[in-house]
């Protein structure tokens, strides 16, 4: 599990959900989600798009599994 130095935070795969190293994650932004670092207050699990970074809802995330990842 690869954590970038320097505060660019970690990367993930949007297909396996597994952490990928910083260099992997920039060469492919369409498949990997870089996650910022920092308190995590959520509400429960949530679903983001690898494309954009955005938040997407429970039924996206779930079609799309491919390309969305989901966060705990």
């Amino acid at each position: 599990m690869s954590k970038s130095s320097k505060g660019s935070g970690p990367y993930r795969s949007a297909t396996t959900g597994q952490y990928v190293t910083p260099k992997y994650g920039r060469s492919h932004p369409s498949t990997t989600v870089h996650e910022a670092a920092g308190k995590h207050g959520s509400s429960g699990p949530h679903y983001r798009s690898a494309i954009s970074g955005r938040y997407v809802t429970t039924k996206r995330g779930q079609s799309h599994a491919n390309t969305t990842v989901k966060d705990k």
